[in-house]
């Protein structure tokens, strides 16, 4: 076959484009660390890493859901230890107070710390963090409790408004001694009536208002019968609806593909009405110079039940914490991963491409130097 110098030219400057090719993306290797800088030099290469960049994505933003949930758990851990160290002062005042031994003057001394104290987990109740209230479910933009709805009283205008019938902003309720008391309709009386049947009974209201207590008790022979007790004022506690929040939805983010945690505490099993209205119940009762001592005696069980709760609700919150933080350490584990593989998908080994962009650059050089002496000759050069 003839080769022509035409032939040996054209194939000279492939070659040379080829080897310019080369050292192009061996240098476009070297100077972004990457394997591939288009997706059409590496398909696959291209979509492993968009599905593995997708990845670390999502591990980043779980990583900044944890930091959002650690916050939120810390804080109503904290909130929840201040709970229970107020709810011991309170029980100490109330062993107290409860000896008869003490002066008037002494218990209502008590009544003013005990009163301190209840505005305190008031304040704790209403806790924000990051603008947002922990205490309250889903409504984080409310505070949970009205304290200028608390203890409104029999001498309220809107609780009379309302037993009267009239259209008024809120509803009423009463709690005694831990027990939530709503309203029913019953005849004339103005009765509250609990979750377990016990019952609550205003009569004459409101000029000459008689205050009942009926309830079903069992004695040891097993014999039901219908007790009844009149109360004074001070006993009971009427609030509206809407001072204490029920909102106990939990707040839920998710802290692992399809795995979602609730960060907040049942709120209704700490910051209750009845919860509030246990210790204004207690002030009243230290204000009240012809309370005896054992009648005190039985807020101690009050207390003890309140505090039971908070224990136990911090208990749940804990055992919610520890795993949260099993949790944590395996987001930082894929982390870990993600970012590996990652990196083995898309990353450029520099050693190797160091080495290959110096031979290259060898091979390079070689094909200059025999393409001018191929492409050397010209015309004078074969009249010689």
């Amino acid at each position: 076959m003839r080769v022509t110098q035409s032939m040996l030219s054209n194939n000279s400057l492939r070659h040379l484009s080829q080897s310019y090719q080369q050292l192009h993306t061996l240098q476009n290797q070297l100077a972004t660390g990457k394997k591939i800088s288009r997706a059409s030099e590496d398909p696959v290469v291209a979509m492993n890493g968009m599905r593995y960049r997708t990845q670390v994505t999502e591990i980043e933003q779980f990583k900044r859901n944890l930091g959002e949930v650690n916050n939120w758990m810390d804080n109503s851990d904290a909130t929840l230890d201040k709970v229970a160290h107020s709810l011991h002062r309170v029980r100490e005042l109330t062993v107290q107070a409860s000896n008869d031994t003490y002066e008037g003057t002494q218990r209502d001394n008590i009544a003013k710390e005990v009163e301190e104290l209840r505005k305190h987990l008031q304040s704790l109740a209403n806790t924000k963090s990051n603008g947002k209230y922990i205490f309250n479910g889903t409504n984080t933009t409310n505070e949970p409790v009205r304290n200028d709805l608390l203890d409104a009283g029999l001498d309220s205008g809107g609780f009379q408004n309302w037993v009267a019938g009239e259209e008024t902003a809120h509803e009423y309720h009463i709690t005694h001694h831990g027990v939530r008391y709503d309203r029913i309709e019953d005849g004339a009386d103005i009765v509250f009536e609990s979750a377990s049947g016990d019952r609550i009974v205003l009569s004459g209201f409101p000029e000459d208002t008689t205050i009942e207590r009926q309830w079903t008790a069992t004695d040891a022979d097993g014999n039901v019968t219908q007790e009844t007790r009149e109360m004074p004022e001070r006993e009971i506690v009427i609030s509206a609806d809407v001072s204490v929040s029920t909102n106990n939805s939990k707040v839920e983010i998710e802290l692992l593909k399809g795995v979602n945690m609730p960060v907040n505490i049942d709120p209704s099993a700490v910051f209750s009405s009845d919860f509030f209205g246990d210790l204004i119940q207690l002030e009243k009762a230290l204000r009240d110079p012809d309370v005896k001592g054992p009648e005190l005696t039985k807020f101690i069980d009050t207390v003890d039940h309140q505090l039971e709760r908070v224990v136990n609700e911090r208990a749940e919150l804990g055992a919610r914490q520890n795993r949260i933080e099993m949790m944590e350490d395996r987001v930082r584990e894929q982390e870990v991963i993600a970012k590996r593989v990652l990196s083995d998908n898309e990353d450029a080994d520099m050693e190797r491409v160091i080495s290959q962009l110096m031979s290259q650059e060898n091979v390079h050089r070689a094909a200059l130097a025999s393409s001018a002496r191929i492409l050397q000759p010209s015309l004078m050069d074969f009249l010689r």
